[in-house]
């Protein structure tokens, strides 16, 4: 068992450490309160090779997997920059279009993703579905040569900054009249297609969307994969990647409110000259954050290690860990930094409140906490399934 980085990614993650502390929170605010993207951040990240660290080299990535990728993620966040985006579209869109793809889908799509010139948005969950994809409204039916698509989702990240959407749509099989997953590569400017902005309390400069589709044609080549067979497993194999990276971004945000605190802690000083932190009432709940944050980091190494063996089954269950062990470490280490700093640890200007609303969230989205016990209770401790 080892837990060392190789030489390469331990050389990534320095990199990737470096570029965001040039950017910083303060950036990542001010975008956000500006209501601009991190454009700057994410051609810089793109032309340096880190959002297509896990893409194969032939269609311009680093060749490497989804460790690599979580690397990034981590790092970034870690410098108070934690991009959804990556989630979105390296994680998800890159990776389903690479395993399960056609030839000319990985050709068209992989270079444009791994230099970051093009985003990919991916498009699952609907008002009234919720986490339960089996009950997806969004069909998908033929016409002719084409595809029609028509539905609704909801919380779609980054819809206004990407240039195509995966879509997830049922589909009738014609052979046994039963509805079944399929994905589809949508462009955003399709006739169609619209999309209006949800208000979030989340300081961020990426936005989250309602998505219509009303009758949007597609030709047959938008359809992901050879076949209407490749939809389920398409589908699943984006989950993992989006699990895994989500939990990296959480604690690498657990990680930098961590440090911001116990920069603040170690110098302030109030009671006889002894600084805050020299009390544990005060370094206690810091330090166990810093634990909770720290175990989270092991289950994502585990989770990304063995979907980067292609042990796809164990994998789902470690990456549902890594994702809810790090939501929770993440909101736990926003929390107690704030607590901390006490009424600094609210102003924008320490950068640790700013980080609330995301944290929480991460607690919901992408699958939320009580359905990754309901997974675990039934895949790991044989239980019934209770939903």
């Amino acid at each position: 068992m080892n837990f060392d980085l190789t030489p390469e990614q331990d050389q990534l993650r320095d990199a990737v450490r470096s570029l965001g502390r040039r950017y910083g929170h303060r950036y990542f605010v001010a975008k956000a309160k500006a209501g601009e993207h991190t454009t700057e951040l994410w051609r810089e990240a793109g032309q340096l090779g880190y959002l297509g660290v896990n893409i194969p080299t032939e269609y311009g990535g680093g060749g490497g997997g989804i460790t690599d990728l979580a690397i990034v993620c981590e790092e970034l966040a870690a410098t108070g920059c934690p991009l959804l985006l990556l989630v979105v579209s390296p994680a998800i869109a890159a990776t389903v279009i690479n395993r399960h793809g056609t030839e000319e889908q990985r050709k068209r799509h992989l270079p444009g993703l791994a230099d970051g010139s093009q985003k990919i948005v991916f498009a699952i969950t609907e008002p009234d579905a919720g986490s339960n994809f089996h009950r997806l409204a969004t069909v998908a039916r033929r016409d002719g040569g084409d595809w029609v698509l028509s539905g609704r989702k909801c919380y779609i990240s980054g819809v206004d900054e990407a240039g195509h959407v995966l879509v997830v749509a049922r589909t009738e099989d014609s052979s046994t009249g039963k509805l079944k997953p399929a994905l589809f590569i949508v462009p955003t400017d399709a006739v169609g297609l619209t999309f209006s902005k949800l208000d979030m309390e989340i300081v961020s400069p990426e936005n989250q969307f309602l998505l219509y589709l009303d009758d949007v044609r597609l030709p047959a080549d938008a359809l992901v994969g050879e076949s209407l067979d490749a939809g389920l497993p398409a589908l699943f194999a984006g989950l993992n990647p989006e699990r895994i990276t989500v939990a990296a971004m959480g604690a690498g945000t657990g990680r930098y409110a961590i440090e911001r605190a116990a920069e603040y802690t170690a110098t302030r000083a109030v009671w006889g000259g002894r600084t805050i932190g020299s009390h544990q009432g005060v370094a206690h709940p810091l330090a166990h954050a810093a634990v909770q944050v720290e175990l989270a980091r092991l289950m994502i190494q585990k989770a990304a290690a063995l979907y980067d063996a292609g042990r796809d089954l164990e994998a789902g269950v470690s990456a549902n860990m890594a994702k809810y062990a790090a939501g929770e470490a993440a909101a736990l280490a926003v929390d107690t930094a704030v607590q901390a700093l006490g009424g600094a640890g609210m102003t924008t200007e320490y950068g640790v409140a700013t980080l609330l609303g995301a944290v929480r969230a991460g607690r919901i989205a992408p699958v939320s906490r009580e359905m990754i016990l309901n997974f675990v209770a039934q895949h790991l401790l044989g239980q019934d399934k209770s939903y």
